[in-house]
């Protein structure tokens, strides 16, 4: 199985890590960490260096009750940071965690070459034809709502089945947009309490159905830190725990704070399946 990254064509038969990069002040885990070019660049280089295939860039914060920022804002934050990071290692590949489609497709013509998409195309149908545009692998996320008021609207008849169902929909029409390159999030943390977190993930292998790539995001999590009465500081090992089982269940891509470790994680657990 392999997905197009502007030309070149990425291997993810076997699961593939891409390192979380967040340009907001307010992210739940490393909100301002990385607040000047040498922090990103250092960062990037070691996510690189310890494996990571991809790197996430965000500057929307998308924890639960975030402020919602403007364009303008976004595209100030996310911009400049594209063009250096696409200039400093140009065999990486870069992906933009926006729902913009504005956004998208300057990152996209900055040197990105995938876009993450947390709303699957429900705020910003546009950003489905800036995908085709570039013929760049598009991330939909299962998500009701928005940030600022999604744990309000995790309510399901039956919590896997309405997730197919919303995929099957959105994968029509980024179909009907001739996206060639589609993978699916099933959005941990995102419209979902900890129990149904935990429902999903045991039940992750049936998305697998769907025959597409699926990237978890479970890095320092509430689901963790929150059920281990601790802080995201201290939920690394909890994030271990929980890929180990994301990738038994089916797992094609872990999207971490902490590459060095999901590696890791990935090296086990294909020494377990090939047994």
């Amino acid at each position: 199985m392999n997905i197009n990254c502007k030309g070149k064509l990425i291997d993810i038969s076997s699961p593939k890590v891409m390192g979380v990069l967040n340009l907001t002040p307010d992210s739940f885990y490393d909100g301002n960490k990385f607040n000047n070019e040498k922090k990103i660049l250092n960062q990037v280089e070691k996510m690189l260096n310890d494996g990571a295939t991809f790197i996430d860039i965000g500057a929307y914060s998308s924890r639960p009750g975030a402020t919602h920022i403007s364009e303008d804002e976004e595209k100030s934050r996310i911009i400049g940071i594209v063009e250096l990071l696409a200039a400093e290692f140009p065999d990486s590949n870069l992906s933009i965690d926006t729902f913009r489609s504005t956004i998208a497709d300057e990152c996209l013509n900055a040197g990105a070459s995938i876009i993450n998409d947390i709303t699957a195309s429900e705020y910003d149908s546009n950003i489905l034809e800036i995908a085709y545009k570039h013929n760049a692998p598009y991330v939909m996320m299962h998500m009701n709502g928005m940030p600022n008021n999604m744990m309000k609207q995790n309510k399901y008849n039956n919590l896997i089945k309405d997730i197919l169902y919303y995929f099957s929909k959105k994968i029509e029409a980024a179909r009907t947009a001739k996206i060639n390159d589609i993978i699916i999030d099933p959005g941990f943390g995102f419209s979902k309490n900890i129990d149904q977190n935990y429902v999903l993930l045991k039940n992750l292998d049936l998305l697998k159905s769907l025959e597409l790539p699926i990237l978890v995001g479970l890095s320092r999590k509430s689901m963790i830190y929150k059920l281990l009465k601790t802080t995201p500081e201290l939920a690394l090992n909890g994030t271990t725990s929980l890929n180990t089982i994301a990738l038994l269940n089916g797992a094609t891509i872990l999207r971490v704070h902490d590459v060095k470790e999901a590696m890791e994680c990935i090296k086990i657990t294909n020494q377990f399946n090939k047994q």
